[in-house]
């Protein structure tokens, strides 16, 4: 496996990284040789979608945790799923975007991309809803992937009504599972500060000038 070039980083993973010479258990090591190949991953970090792929080394604390992660990466993906690849994405990409995770929403459009979806439409996903590149059953889906994350599975009964009429049970439950299981990943990633959610707080105090007083408010002079 190649070398990659990471950029620089500010911050690293708020838990401890678990090292190759550490990792015992097969879960752990089978990950390791899948994505790092023989480099310890916490010393010579790099995957190849340009991640330090430090969530797994992260993840690599409890294996069962990891164990269990991977096995709902094999579930999405399988050939067994019925909802349309593109639909999926579209709403896990979303969900990245609506949480705030940089991570989770990269990786997505990496994912939509290699699925031959057009960069018209990744490019909109963060203002979907005033986007007319999507078609009827890409903004449904959209719209349900908010209604998940944004409002915490509140969801109008227009929405749904809307969603049956483009996807039968089982690829709702599909959608909704998936979708879900993301947002909890765009969570954990932040709070973590795993890979690209790697970043100190954007909201902090601006200070004012010195000779400011916090009464100067109240004088309407200013």
């Amino acid at each position: 496996m190649n070398r990659l070039v990471l950029r620089c980083r500010s911050d690293m993973p708020r838990l401890r990284q678990v090292p190759r010479a550490e990792a015992t258990a097969e879960v752990v090591t089978r990950s390791y040789d899948l994505l790092f190949g023989e480099r310890d991953p916490v010393a010579e970090p790099g995957t190849a979608t340009g991640t330090s792929g430090d969530w797994w080394t992260v993840f690599a604390n409890s294996p069962d945790v990891l164990e269990h992660a991977n096995r709902g990466f094999g579930l999405y993906r399988s050939s067994r799923r019925k909802l349309d690849p593109i639909l999926r994405e579209l709403a896990q990409t979303r969900a990245g975007w609506a949480r705030g995770s940089q991570f989770v929403f990269s990786q997505h459009c990496k994912s939509l991309r290699g699925l031959g979806c057009g960069e018209d439409k990744i490019e909109a996903i963060p203002h979907w809803a005033v986007s007319s590149v999507f078609d009827d059953r890409e903004r449904t889906v959209l719209a349900y992937a908010d209604c998940l994350v944004l409002d915490g599975g509140r969801t109008p009964d227009g929405v749904f009504e809307a969603l049956r009429r483009f996807l039968d049970d089982e690829q709702i439950l599909e959608l909704t599972y998936i979708t879900a299981m993301y947002d909890m990943h765009a969570v954990m990633s932040r709070a973590l500060r795993t890979e690209f959610d790697d970043r100190a707080e954007p909201v902090v105090e601006v200070a004012a000038p010195e000779a400011f007083g916090g009464r100067d408010f109240l004088d309407p002079g200013r």
